[in-house]
C-alpha cells in the first residue's frame, strides 16, 4: 500500500511539474506576443528635427570649415600667393553668416512625426511638416523664396505605407523598394529610427 502511495504521488507530482513547465510555457509565450504585437500602438513627436539641432549644427560648421578651406586654395590659386589675414577672414565671415541663415530656416521648419501600427504586419508613417513664416522673414527669405521652399514642402511625401515584422525589440520595415528597421525601448513606450546617417529620432 505504501508503494502504490509513494509511486501515486511521484505520478502525480511529475503531472504538476509538467503541467506547471507548459503553464509557464504559455505564460512567456504571452508575454512575448505582448511584447512585439504593435498592432493599435501610435507613436509620435511633435518635432524630430527640435532633438537633433545641435548635431545638425555641428554637422553644418564641419562641412563649412571644410568649404572655407576649399575657398581659401581657390583665392590662393587664383592670386598665385597666400592670402593675408584679413582675406582669410572675409572668407570665413561670410560662410558663418551663411551658417547662421541655414540654421535659422531649420529652426523655422517644424517636422512632426508619427507612426501607427495599424494592425500586426502594416506600419503607416507621417510626416507634417509646418514652416515658421515670421521666422523666415527674420531670416531674411524673401516671398519668391517663402514660395518655393512651400513648393518643395508640398512635393515631399508625407504618408508613408509599410509592411513590418518584429524580432525581440527590433522593428523591420519595407515599402517596397527601400527596408529600414526600428527599434523599441524595454518597456514599449519609446520607438527610435533614423532618418539620416548619425541623425536619429524618437517618438512616445
Amino acid at each position: 500500500a505504501d508503494t502504490r502511495q509513494i509511486s501515486t504521488t511521484k505520478t502525480t507530482y511529475t503531472s504538476m511539474k509538467r503541467q506547471i513547465s507548459a503553464l509557464l510555457f504559455v505564460l512567456f509565450a504571452l508575454a512575448l506576443q505582448a511584447q512585439t504585437n504593435l498592432s493599435g500602438r501610435t507613436y509620435h513627436h511633435p518635432d524630430i528635427m527640435a532633438e537633433g539641432m545641435k548635431a545638425y549644427e555641428k554637422d553644418l560648421e564641419k562641412k563649412m570649415a571644410e568649404v572655407v578651406g576649399q575657398e581659401i586654395a581657390k583665392a590662393e590659386n587664383k592670386k598665385g600667393a597666400p592670402l593675408s589675414a584679413d582675406e582669410k577672414a572675409q572668407i570665413k565671415a561670410k560662410q558663418d553668416e551663411a551658417i547662421k541663415f541655414s540654421l535659422a530656416v531649420m529652426k523655422a521648419t517644424k517636422t512632426a512625426m508619427t507612426a501607427t501600427f495599424k494592425s500586426d504586419t502594416e506600419l503607416v508613417m507621417q510626416a507634417d511638416i509646418t514652416l515658421d513664416e515670421d521666422a523666415l522673414k527674420a531670416a531674411g527669405l524673401g516671398w519668391a523664396q517663402r514660395k518655393a521652399l512651400k513648393a518643395a514642402i508640398s512635393l515631399t511625401p508625407s504618408t508613408q505605407k509599410m509592411s513590418y515584422t518584429t524580432k525581440d525589440n527590433l522593428v523591420f520595415c519595407n515599402d517596397g523598394s527601400e527596408r529600414d528597421t526600428l527599434a523599441l525601448s524595454d518597456d514599449g513606450k519609446y520607438l527610435y529610427g533614423e532618418f539620416e546617417e548619425g541623425k536619429t529620432f524618437k517618438l512616445t
